[in-house]
């Protein structure tokens, strides 16, 4: 499976050239240097993450399947008819996934991540989350009783999220009956606005219609603000996935009431105990506030770095998926902090806080350790 991933990244890559090409044509352009790299930062940290957390990833699924499935049917499953039933079974309870990841704190946490970009482009298609499958695994478990294999399960899933990249654009408009039934880029749009009349709606994947259906739908009708209502601004990939936490933390933490210590974890973003609020108090969200682009000046030499490292981060971490499978345990767990450590050091030039000197003497450190394991 990890193989797979890296045959697919020259095709996103092409794609994303393709996207940029035709918003520059067009005057257009969506895409930013440093929003770019982080997003794309978060989806390389994401897989090299899956490499080392298996056991959420389908393993507990593997598992739990010999246990509780009731229709092994080989030559249902593996029919044209079973192939379809399982990437709708998968695309259905994914919508409630998804949909926990935006009412309830705790799963928001995790998936803000792929909100966090102030673009959308094909980029933020791939700016994916590396804390929700120790959430998520078992909102998928359903599949398993139904009898879906292991490997199949697998494979619709990954159908899901492939299908996904394409609706995340701005240069395709509305598409008539297709976006009555399909999850399509103006659904998609609304999805990752933070517009009053946008937030939490449009949470399918591949289909629209689990929306319709249970009234979190929302057509687009105005210009959408990207973002999160908290914006991130910043390029570091820990404070990316690990920020969100930390105001569930604190007020966990300083609210007296046990109920209110759970349930600022479950509760939808946003809710506070009301001891934490008057004592912490936050501004309320502004539009024109999220209108305020974080995009600090670099210069030359600056994005120059920038894009070398990330380049061989980029080479690293293809590696690491492809020799997965033959790596110890622990070269994956070292390869995997070598790469937040690279990443880091990108995100820190990018926001301006590091200087390229040490920038240069980190990088050259981690991907010389990383070539040695590698290469073990």
């Amino acid at each position: 499976m990890h193989r797979l991933v890296v045959f697919v990244v020259p095709v996103f890559a092409l794609l994303m050239a393709c996207e940029f090409a035709w918003g520059w044509l067009k005057r257009r352009n969506t895409y930013r240097f440093s929003d770019t790299l982080g997003s794309l930062s978060q989806g390389l940290l994401s897989q090299a993450l899956a490499v080392c957390t298996q056991l959420f990833q389908i393993g507990l699924y593997a598992m739990v399947y010999p246990a509780v499935a009731i229709w092994t049917r080989p030559s249902f499953w593996d029919s044209a008819l079973g192939w379809i039933l399982a990437v709708v079974l998968f695309d259905f309870f994914d919508y409630w996934l998804h949909r926990a990841g935006h009412e309830s704190a705790v799963f928001w946490a995790a998936h803000s991540v792929h909100h966090q970009s102030q673009q959308f482009n094909f980029s933020t298609a791939l700016r994916q989350e590396s804390t929700v499958a120790f959430l998520g695994w078992a909102f998928y478990l359903p599949m398993a009783v139904v009898g879906v294999p292991p490997e199949q399960f697998g494979l619709a899933g990954l159908i899901v999220l492939v299908y996904q990249f394409w609706i995340h654009t701005e240069h395709i408009g509305k598409l008539g009956w297709f976006d009555r039934v399909f999850s399509s880029p103006s659904n998609h749009r609304v999805h990752h606005a933070v517009n009053d009349g946008y937030v939490d709606r449009n949470y399918g994947g591949m289909l629209v219609i689990w929306d319709r259906m249970f009234g979190t739908f929302a057509e687009e009708t105005e210009r959408c603000v990207y973002g999160t209502r908290k914006a991130l601004a910043s390029f570091d990939p820990l404070r990316a996935i690990l920020g969100p936490y930390a105001p569930l933390l604190r007020d966990a933490w300083h609210t007296r009431r046990w109920q209110d210590k759970i349930a600022v974890w479950f509760k939808p973003p946003g809710w506070r105990p009301a001891d934490v609020a008057a004592r912490f108090p936050e501004a309320p969200f502004s539009l024109e506030e999220a209108m305020r682009i974080h995009d600090p000046q670099l210069t030359r030499p600056q994005v120059a770095s920038a894009a070398l490292h990330f380049a061989c981060w980029v080479g690293v971490t293809l590696a690491f998926l492809w020799r997965a499978d033959d790596l110890a345990f622990q070269i994956g767990l070292a390869l995997l902090a070598l790469a937040v450590g690279g990443f880091w050091s990108i995100g820190a030039v990018l926001d301006s806080k590091l200087r390229l000197r040490w920038a240069w003497v980190a990088q050259a450190a981690l991907l010389a350790v990383s070539a040695v394991l590698l290469s073990s």
